[in-house]
């Protein structure tokens, strides 16, 4: 089973050894995705085995690793995927060897409990997985995992379980559990069709939590309006459109799936974490790509931008 989507043409398997395309002298290589792997497993143990929290604190400095978590999950799935070797009709020795480095990177970053990171790694690397051939069986089956996994995180921990609470009837704890979505709601409505200026929000001065971080397209939404968080999504679907044309034109199969795996990060936690503020999905914690603040996000989806502009320099001709 293969879903590609419309102009992107699926990648033929071929060896990522060797001095081949751009891409792969700098991603391919174990010389550089292993260690990537393994620094990043070295950063998630660090902050847990020292505080149990999910930061890294040098100095005025701190970094949350899992935010690298999710482009090295992305960069070992197009690795393994664009290997000749690679057989996803296997379960045991195709889709688990893929899926096996973002297992254990979700699990450190669940053990920082930070379920919205670990679910957001699980979804970017399905994409890929899913044009590489994985059967629906097989995504059935990961799916299912995943879903398992996440409720039983939800139950083990109340303040999780308060949001999803809160979700679906955020007026039973207004001042608790259900604030702030409804600070947010608030937020969106008072912007209306034009908003009432750049930099005029009344709701994050005083009212809206993580008004800076998880919820600033609800401040998007009250100081530009519908109109600035259309515009703002039209931006989104441009990153996605280019990306896609520039992974359906790489010069190798990792260029593919790598481009791929980039533009669906972008794309995914952009979607979740509008959903979240208009109240589609309960709270998650996830940022807003290349809009909230927060140093670590941003330098990975710069470095990912990054990646993806590398890609686009070696594309293949129309």
């Amino acid at each position: 089973m293969s879903v590609v989507p419309p102009g992107v043409t699926r990648p033929s398997a071929a060896p990522v050894t060797g001095d081949t395309t751009s891409t792969d002298i700098i991603f391919a290589k174990r010389e550089v995705t292993l260690p990537l792997v393994l620094m990043t497993i070295g950063l998630l143990l660090l902050p847990v085995l020292l505080s149990g929290s999910r930061w890294i604190h040098v100095g005025p400095l701190q970094f949350q690793p899992s935010e690298l978590a999710k482009l090295t999950a992305i960069v070992f799935t197009a690795y393994y995927l664009a290997r000749r070797d690679t057989d996803l009709t296997s379960f045991s020795h195709g889709v688990l060897p893929s899926v096996g480095i973002a297992i254990v990177l979700i699990v450190l970053v669940l053990a920082g409990r930070d379920l919205g990171t670990a679910a957001c790694i699980g979804l970017n690397v399905g994409l890929p997985l899913v044009l590489a051939g994985l059967r629906y069986g097989h995504l059935l089956i990961l799916g299912m995992g995943g879903v398992s996994v996440f409720g039983l995180m939800v139950l083990v921990e109340p303040y999780r379980w308060e949001r999803v609470v809160s979700f679906f009837n955020p007026g039973q704890d207004p001042l608790g559990a259900g604030y702030q979505i409804r600070q947010s709601i608030i937020a969106l409505g008072s912007g209306g069709m034009s908003g009432i200026g750049l930099g005029n929000s009344i709701q994050k001065l005083h009212f809206l939590p993580e008004a800076h971080t998880d919820f600033i397209f609800a401040v998007v939404g009250e100081e530009l309006g519908l109109l600035g968080c259309l515009a703002l999504i039209t931006l989104f679907g441009l990153f996605m459109w280019r990306g896609l044309i520039i992974a359906a034109r790489a010069d190798s199969p990792l260029g593919t799936y790598l481009g791929i795996g980039i533009v669906w990060m972008v794309v995914v936690q952009a979607l979740i974490n509008m959903s979240v503020v208009v109240r589609f999905l309960p709270t998650t914690g996830i940022p807003l790509p290349f809009i909230s603040v927060g140093g670590s996000s941003l330098v990975v989806m710069l470095a990912a931008s990054g990646i993806l502009l590398n890609i686009s320099k070696h594309c293949r001709p129309n």
